[in-house]
């Protein structure tokens, strides 16, 4: 019988500088600090520091899950990082934060789903997990959005932090654990989300840097309506699945893309009697870090309780969305 797979412990990492609005106003023209709070409900986020990376970000939420869970690195068998901002094209991230740790017999990866990434991350970890009993996984989401900015796109640097969330999987009794996941992918829409240069179709040179080809874009609009179009379908046959109705739903842990979007989001899920986690209000939209820091501040604030069902769901570049149903266990691994 193939063992419930679940989360043993989570762990989050917030860099020290906080970047208010009315910082971000500053930097960016014609627009208030009052409109940045009233278009996104952010109030904050957070950047890293000149000598952290997306991996030291990483490293630090890892220490902390792995920490919360009771488990030493060198036991981890698989170690996945989700992140779509890595050190460097080469290596993996993934190996650096492994050396970092000392998790030495971790087979390592990355996964660049942009802000859909933990998700994806979450589902690859359960089936590595369930293939070989008694494995136990890393997951990571940490991206540092902060170095492809472009202060005269408000678009973008209005909504966008640095962090790193982490969680341990491995078995867990019944009835706990992860119940299913959905993911969808549409590389129809994939140019609502880009960053152009850099890659092997248009190679850093002198003219990309002067032409901005590095930051980060994004059509806001288009991106809502994705959002829209496809995450609400995927809910229904999760749920089906899982036998599971609607209103037994608890808490639901979105990507921090933006406050209205999230607001928008819930009443067209349906999830209005769910508790939505939104961090994004101190920290902003933190890409594939979104979710595991959401649900990380979550569990250590207490607010979930044993037993409950708590719906993931991320989303972004890609296009991509996935979607996660777990049972949560608040006892001590």
């Amino acid at each position: 019988m193939t063992p419930n797979i679940g989360i043993l412990g989570t762990g989050s990492y917030l860099p020290k500088e906080e970047i208010t609005n009315e910082e971000i106003a500053r930097r960016v023209p014609n627009i208030t600090a009052e409109w940045i709070g009233r278009r996104t409900l952010i109030q904050g986020r957070r950047y890293a520091a000149p000598h952290e990376a997306t991996s030291d970000l990483a490293r630090h939420a890892a220490t902390a899950a792995l920490a919360r869970a009771g488990v030493d690195a060198d036991r981890i068998d698989h170690l996945i990082v989700a992140t779509s901002t890595g050190d460097a094209p080469l290596p993996p991230t993934s190996s650096l934060v492994q050396n970092a740790l000392g998790a030495h017999r971790a087979v390592c990866f990355d996964i660049n789903i942009a802000c859909a990434g933990f998700v994806y991350a979450l589902d690859v970890a359960r089936a590595l997990v369930a293939q070989r009993p008694g494995s136990l996984a890393l997951v990571i989401g940490a991206d540092l959005y902060s170095r492809f900015l472009d202060y005269d796109d408000r678009g973008t640097a209005v909504l966008l932090g640095d962090a790193a969330g982490a969680a341990v999987v491995g078995a867990v009794p019944e009835p706990y654990g992860i119940l299913d996941t959905e993911l969808a992918g549409r590389g129809d829409v994939h140019e609502l989300i880009w960053i152009e240069g850099g890659g092997s179709r248009v190679p850093a040179s002198a003219d990309t840097v002067a032409n901005g080809g590095h930051f980060l874009r994004m059509t806001g609009r288009g991106v809502a309506d994705f959002v829209m179009r496809n995450v609400p379908p995927m809910i229904g046959p999760l749920l089906e699945r899982t036998g599971t109705p609607l209103d037994r739903i608890a808490h639901f842990v979105p990507h921090q893309a933006n406050g209205v979007l999230l607001g928008e989001l819930v009443e067209r899920c349906g999830l209005t009697g769910a508790h939505t986690h939104t961090p994004l209000v101190k920290y902003g939209n933190m890409g594939a870090a979104s979710v595991p820091v959401a649900l990380d501040e979550a569990a250590r604030a207490g607010l979930l309780a044993d037993g409950e069902l708590v719906l993931l769901a991320g989303f972004g570049a890609g296009m991509a969305a996935g979607l996660c149903l777990l049972r949560w266990s608040a006892r001590n691994p």
